[in-house]
């Protein structure tokens, strides 16, 4: 059902989609009946690494219904920024979700529970589509979530990375923030249960594990989030002769006011979980680097890319909190050791929207109009 990880894929697959965006998804967005019966894009994996951008969805959007009927897909759209803001502006939390991971140790039932073997139908049916197709429904990722949690008692964070390894998406916000919610330590006290009878109905009936779940649990007992710090500056952008480097959580930037001598990208190598990566999503994430055919250079090799290019000033797109980011830092102090410099630049997009994430969405979703109005938003 994913797209190939090109540009062309996404937009291709994006205008055969734009039809559905006003009411057919407003009704029919829960609703997970199988491969063919999803009123979804499936263009997740293809914006996490922005081969399209969160400003070319919401521009179709508006351009093929209007701000009214594709409502309900715009502000899926702003839910990815509004995710994304958040952990920026509380770094802390990744870098704790990160340690208690490190600190635990497998508990029983989590061998099974990845396999498929839990003999909960759904939830197995759930975790073979996850590692043999790199992608879940959300509805589903909240079910399946939920179960893992409150009926299995496995760790949140644990089912967490176990998304990370597997998703074509994979999105350190978006992910762990949606599990926090889930549990119940997002909006403290709110957690959301999976019941036989929701999960029969949005599935037209394809799984009711009636009997098979705790639709009783608790929450999570757990700090509620930090209060909200200051977003980190971005560089301004150098102009003149520059290289750029693009990485996989933006793959489509295009500074202004320079002129670019070479495009290459950041290999993804860094450690994005505690499990191995699978196979689905490690693919993904190979090819949408090097479409196009641009190179796919270490953080060692960007030196010698850029003299051989003979420039000094390497432009890379904002990394937000993940895995990403500590390796552009490895790379602005290599660079720095051999006299470059390397300015990391944020989109317009995202220097909106991210600092609104103060508090929870619906404060948040007040702002959209506006922020429309501001970004303009336009299809590719």
């Amino acid at each position: 059902m994913i797209a190939k990880p090109t540009r062309a894929a996404a937009r291709a697959r994006l205008a055969e989609f734009a039809p559905r965006m006003g009411r057919d998804y407003a009704a029919l967005r829960n609703t997970d009946g199988g491969p063919e019966g999803r009123c979804v894009s499936a263009l997740s994996p293809h914006v996490r690494h922005r081969l399209v951008s969160e400003s070319e969805l919401v521009g179709v959007a508006l351009t093929e219904h209007g701000p009214a009927r594709a409502e309900k897909f715009i502000q899926e759209v702003f839910w990815r920024s509004y995710w994304k803001g958040f952990l920026e502006l509380r770094p802390a939390m990744w870098r704790d979700y990160r340690a208690a991971v490190a600190r635990m140790e497998a508990p029983p039932g989590l061998a099974a529970a990845m396999a498929g073997e839990t003999g909960i139908t759904c939830f197995d049916a759930w975790a073979r589509e996850l590692v043999e197709t790199g992608w879940l429904h959300n509805h589903t990722r909240m079910w399946f979530a939920s179960i893992w949690i409150f009926t299995l008692r496995l760790p949140w964070e644990l089912g967490a990375e176990f998304f990370l390894a597997h998703l074509a998406d994979a999105d350190a916000a978006s992910n762990t923030l949606s599990w926090r919610w889930v549990a119940g330590i997002q909006t403290p006290g709110k957690h959301y249960l999976a019941r036989a009878e929701n999960i029969a109905r949005y599935t037209n009936g394809r799984f009711n594990p009636r009997g098979q779940l705790d639709e009783a649990a608790l929450p999570i007992e757990a700090p509620p989030p930090p209060p909200a710090g200051r977003l980190r500056a971005a560089d301004a952008t150098p102009g003149g002769r520059v290289a750029l480097l693009l990485h996989a959580d933006d793959l489509g930037f295009q500074p202004e006011g320079c002129e670019v001598m070479g495009v290459a990208a950041l290999a993804d190598t860094a450690p994005r979980s505690r499990f191995p990566q699978g196979r689905v999503a490690a693919a993904f994430t190979a090819a949408a680097l090097a479409d196009g055919g641009r190179p796919v250079l270490s953080a060692q090799e960007t030196v010698a890319w850029a003299r051989k290019l003979g420039v000094t000033r390497i432009v890379t797109p904002w990394a937000p909190i993940g895995w990403t980011a500590p390796v552009l830092d490895e790379v602005q102090a290599l660079c720095a050791a051999e006299g470059l410099t390397l300015y990391r630049l944020r989109r317009d997009w995202d220097a909106a929207c991210w600092p609104l994430a103060q508090r929870g969405f619906f404060p948040f979703r007040t702002e959209i109009p506006r922020l429309i109005a501001e970004l303009r938003p336009a299809p590719p």
